[in-house]
């Protein structure tokens, strides 16, 4: 069995839409260069904010 890590010691980022950190997934291990956004909330509202600005 693996060994356990504590949540503080994982790598984090900020979201660049709520500017909250957010901290490393399994699931995102083979993309977390590429992992931009907390959420598919934060994701989509930084492409409607993206849309509004260029009206």
């Amino acid at each position: 069995m693996p060994k356990m890590r504590k949540k503080s010691d994982l790598p984090s980022k900020t979201c660049p839409v709520c500017q909250r950190p957010f901290v490393w997934r399994k699931k995102w291990a083979r993309d977390w260069d590429n992992v931009i956004y907390c959420s598919d909330a934060c994701r989509i509202g930084s492409i409607k904010a993206a849309k509004a600005r260029a009206r």
